[in-house]
């Protein structure tokens, strides 16, 4: 079997530090991405095929390289790639709701009922708040950070101090959010398809999530004008069979769940399944639209294309060059560093950090080298899954490295997407003001999860 291959140390070679030096180069490209006008997913995609050429050079010149099979680096690449393919087709189908949703207005009327009431800024900051820490469970951090900064510019405009408090607030909700949800975020998903956290266990970080938000929250609210917006008029018409999606997307994550939980079966093949019933309805309208000529056509596949396929190949690339580093065994060496219990800083210690280094590096490609250090998460019982400190553990590092991307407006697809759609409003420099408030709430929440979570002794 290809995972019972050895893997040659080659981190001190010339080729495996050139690989490392690629992927820091490729990620500050990722991090410039706004000064540089430059797609997320173009220098991945390309680092992705430079670090496996640097790999297999690297592995062609060791010694023992004759002992391996010549195929030995393309069934690792495919064993990447299909890691990369279940959360692909995962990530495809949610996409496609979300565009379908949106398509038919629910977002807009959302907007809309809230520009049209007439709160006060404070008001305001706390509706969005809280409704980008309850959406992000289902919708994802990324599209509720976007659904709810159109909001607050749209009623903040002309108020720079609210408009800085209220999208950092919503960054730090929706992050928050997403923490405590196998869907919430791309980080959780992966946690929870490669088994470490069970899907009810998830639901042990409501609170501490919860306390994230709440702690920096209640400084910010105090940094916002006591002042009264005109309310705005606003009429959105929701579209035909907008309960119907709605209905069918809460299906499919039903779906997925009692795939994953009943038959141990891949929560992809569930949430394309459920694609499958919304692509079953498009048929159904469509039809009844050819036959009578009433009610409107649905195009599935306008809703696939309307995907964020940057976002996917971004993901790709990510997957692919992490995968290359630790064929070179950087990740190896990585989690002997942190987790080894004779050695290493403690788990505790080292999934703390993570969430810290999260926030300058995204989080998608930090727990992935997480994932794919395998470490041991209790120290006692090194050999055994799932114990209840290995849980306590894995519930940690999936907290720390879902809320501490928002330390800084970079360290999270949801304030990365923000600070481009408020381009001058929501700034890097503006969230960092914010720095210490935040900082605060990540370690109450790392607080709370070891009075509520950890094991007894």
């Amino acid at each position: 079997m290809i995972a019972d291959l050895p893997r040659f140390d080659l981190t001190s070679t010339g080729l495996g530090i050139a690989a490392l030096v690629v992927f820091v180069v490729t990620y500050l490209l990722v991090v410039l991405e706004e000064k540089l006008h430059l797609r997320k997913s173009k220098p991945v995609v390309i680092a992705a095929g430079v670090i496996w050429v640097l790999v297999a050079l690297a592995y062609a010149a060791h010694p023992d390289s004759g002992k391996l099979p010549t195929d030995h680096l393309e069934q690792r690449i495919l064993h990447h790639t299909g890691e990369f393919a279940g959360l692909f087709l995962f990530l495809l189908a949610a996409m496609t709701y979300i565009s379908a949703i949106a398509q038919h207005n629910v977002f807009l009327r959302l907007n809309a009922l809230l520009v049209s009431k007439g709160y006060s800024l404070r008001a305001v900051f706390w509706v969005t708040g809280a409704l980008s820490f309850v959406i992000s469970p289902i919708c994802d951090n990324l599209t509720t950070a976007l659904l709810m900064g159109s909001v607050v510019i749209t009623i903040g405009r002309g108020q720079p101090l609210f408009l800085a408090a209220a999208c950092t607030n919503i960054v730090v909700a929706a992050n928050a959010g997403g923490a405590f949800s196998p869907f919430g975020d791309i980080t959780t998903l992966m946690v929870w398809a490669a088994g470490k956290v069970h899907t009810a266990d998830f639901f042990r970080l409501l609170i501490p999530s919860l306390v994230n938000w709440l702690v920096p929250a209640v400084v910010l609210h105090f940094t916002i004008p006591k002042a009264q917006p005109e309310p705005l008029q606003k009429q959105v018409e929701l579209l035909r069979g907008w309960g119907t999606v709605i209905t069918l997307f809460v299906l499919t994550i039903a779906t997925a769940v009692l795939f994953h939980a009943k038959w141990h079966l891949p929560p992809f093949l569930g949430m394309t399944t459920g694609l499958g019933y919304f692509m079953i309805y498009g048929w159904w309208r469509t039809s009844t639209h050819r036959r009578s000529g009433t009610g409107e056509k649905l195009d599935v596949f306008h809703n696939i294309a309307e995907v964020e396929w940057d976002t996917l190949l971004f993901f790709f690339g990510v997957i692919l060059c992490v995968g290359g580093l630790q064929e070179l065994t950087y990740l190896q060496k990585a989690s002997e560093w942190l987790f080894d219990k004779d050695h290493g800083v403690g788990a505790t210690t080292a999934n703390i950090a993570i969430g810290v280094l999260s926030a300058l590096i995204d989080n998608v490609p930090v727990m992935f080298a997480v994932i794919g250090m395998n470490p041991s998460m209790d120290a006692a019982n090194p050999g055994l899954l799932h114990t209840p400190t290995s849980d306590y553990q894995w519930l940690l590092v999936t907290l720390t490295a879902g809320v501490g991307g928002s330390l800084l407006s970079v360290g999270s697809a949801a304030g990365v997407a923000l600070m481009g759609t408020a381009h001058g409003i929501y700034t890097f420099g503006r969230h960092l003001r914010f720095l210490p408030a935040i900082a605060v709430g990540y370690a109450a929440s790392i607080a709370v999860h070891w009075l509520l979570n950890a094991p007894p002794g």
